[in-house]
């Protein structure tokens, strides 16, 4: 039922009942000056939209981001004019590299005011233009509910992202006759959802004659829901999958066609047969450089099938043999009836034999160490263990953010949350306690550095405020791990301001009033991350592991991906 009424409404009522309309329960956001008419008509919605404070505009951002992921649905930021808008702009930029769909709605001065450098005023049109799918500044009233249509409309479909609305400050003030229509299409936005049937019988005909057959899996699918029918095509055509970094948790890590993660550290079996494989099926997946490596090297023998949504992603990196332009699963939907049921034993072989070396030279020390520092990947696999891999595990930016992709086993979809194509620190807690109102009957554990989290902590205030359980690990080296690492390998051991003097976490979180302990040795690992799953309230964990551990496997940057390291 439409959230209508025939009476004139303010525009800052107008945006509470568009966002109803939308089927908006929970708004990240932070008030000021030019959004507060906004958050005047706020307070008498709070009981059907929930707002959630941050501590930081970013935070709102990434939080968005963190619900967006679990949830599927837009999330929303409401913030103010100036420095309001500009601290959105991170999580802007993550989002649209991430394929995200929030919906940002900034205030700003007032129409007359435009243009004169009044107090806060920031062109932030001007500013989100090239990392949003759409933006629009908003000067009348009337405007409101058709703007919120097409942008949320824009947001959540084709190849989701983030949509910013720039609201001036007399548009939330004077009053309209209100009326509201969701929009289902947009004529100037044309997206195409299924493949056509040429394409698909060639695609179908590739993948039937291959005899080295490899599935690449990428955000994509897990954006369309399309876990089910990429699994019952992995296992009619007995063909390896393996992941992107976002891609994780869309096929399950147990599933003996699962061969583990792509990408610069990814698992070594993947990157080296992606480039022996003679058909390669890559699903809602871009090509991204670190997958890829030297573009000059990859894949070149093999025939490239795309299902990708985005014409523009189709062809920019990669040549494909075989391109279907649509949605995932309908993709997969398609093929999947045209796909002959085979076995593939002797190329199923070349992976274990590979994956089995990196067993034996690199994940065995680090997931069983027997003595020495805590190690990230025991702390990863054991929390692995004892959640039986059905957490959310939201990770921040660096070394962590490797072994959590690497050590965790994820068992359901929407379970590996990260910044990937931004890479951006600090993004790991907002997004779990964001994650965690999207999904709060499922545990969210968020893996951090101890740099990362220094850049967003603050929003533990609003995990307290909110009353979130949500846990949280340090994995704390007391470096900017991922750089220390590229400087002990590629520039002579020159550590150049990466060493960090950290304070102390446990205080800090207990100031927030969130239950916090430091672990230092190993034999009291096993029982605090019992203590911290058990808790029904936020709970973070600082633990000491290894100064200068490094991550392996490694692709160098800019070398072929067969030319990846085990040390």
């Amino acid at each position: 039922m439409p959230e209508n009424k025939n009476k004139k409404v303010s525009g800052a009522e107008a945006i509470m009942m568009s966002l109803l309309n939308e089927g908006v329960d929970t708004v990240f956001g932070y008030p000021g000056g030019a959004i507060m008419p906004a958050y005047d008509a706020l307070y008498d919605y709070r009981d059907r939209i929930r707002h959630v404070l941050v501590r930081h505009e970013q935070g709102a951002s990434h939080a968005a981001e963190g619900y967006a992921r679990v949830t599927g649905k837009p999330g929303v930021c409401l913030v103010t004019s100036g420095p309001g808008a500009t601290n959105l702009v991170t999580g802007i930029a993550d989002a649209i590299m991430d394929s995200v769909p929030i919906v940002c709605i900034t205030g700003q001065v007032h129409k007359k005011a435009l243009g004169t450098d009044a107090f806060q005023e920031t062109d932030v049109i001007g500013i989100t233009i090239p990392i949003t799918k759409w933006n629009y500044q908003i000067t009348n009233a009337e405007e409101i509910p058709r703007i919120f249509a097409k942008a949320f409309q824009i947001a959540r479909s084709g190849r989701p992202g983030p949509v910013l609305i720039d609201i001036t400050k007399n548009a939330q003030i004077d009053t309209f006759d209100y009326a509201y229509e969701r929009i289902e299409s947009t004529r100037s936005y044309t997206i195409i959802t299924r493949p056509q049937d040429s394409e698909v019988d060639q695609a179908a005909s590739l993948l039937n004659n291959a005899k080295r057959p490899f599935i690449l899996v990428g955000h994509g699918v897990l954006i369309s829901r399309a876990e089910e029918e990429l699994r019952l095509l992995a296992e009619k055509g007995d063909i390896p999958v393996a992941s992107t970094l976002l891609g994780l948790s869309a096929f399950p890590a147990d599933h003996p066609l699962f061969v583990g993660m792509l990408g610069m550290h990814g698992n070594y079996a993947p990157n080296v047969l992606t480039n022996e494989a003679d058909v390669i099926l890559a699903v809602g997946m871009r090509f991204d450089d670190r997958v890829t490596g030297d573009l000059a090297s990859y894949a070149k023998q093999a025939k490239i099938i795309h299902i990708e949504i985005d014409p523009a992603e189709i062809n920019k990196s990669v040549q494909a043999e075989v391109a279907l332009l649509s949605d995932a699963k309908e993709g997969l939907r398609a093929l999947l009836p045209k796909l002959e049921t085979k076995q593939r034993n002797e190329w199923k072989d070349e992976f274990k034999r590979l994956t089995e070396q990196e067993q034996e030279k690199v994940i065995e020390a680090e997931v069983n160490p027997q003595s020495g520092e805590i190690k990230m990947g025991e702390v990863v696999r054991l929390l692995s263990e004892k959640t039986k891999g059905e957490a959310i595990i939201v990770a921040d930016v660096g070394q962590h953010q490797m072994m959590a992709a690497r050590y965790y086993q994820y068992m359901k979809p929407d379970s590996y949350i990260a910044s990937g194509g931004l890479g951006t620190m600090g993004f790991g807690l907002p997004a779990a306690l964001g994650a965690k109102l999207g999904a709060p009957s499922r545990e969210v554990v968020a893996i951090v550095g101890d740099g990362g989290f220094q850049m967003t902590l603050q929003e533990l205030g609003t995990i307290a405020q909110e009353g979130l359980p949500v846990k949280t690990i340090i994995l704390n080296n007391n470096f900017l791990g991922m750089v220390r690492q590229w400087q002990e390998l590629f520039f002579d051991n020159r550590y150049s301001f990466v060493h960090l003097d950290n304070p102390d976490f446990v205080k800090i979180a207990e100031a927030f009033r969130v239950q916090a302990e430091r672990v230092e040795n190993r034999n009291d690992l096993s029982a605090a991350l019992d203590r911290m799953l058990k808790s029904q309230k936020a709970y973070l964990l600082d633990i000491k592991v290894e100064n200068e551990q490094n991550v392996f496997p490694m692709v160098p940057a800019g070398a072929s991906i067969s030319d990846i390291r085990l040390e």
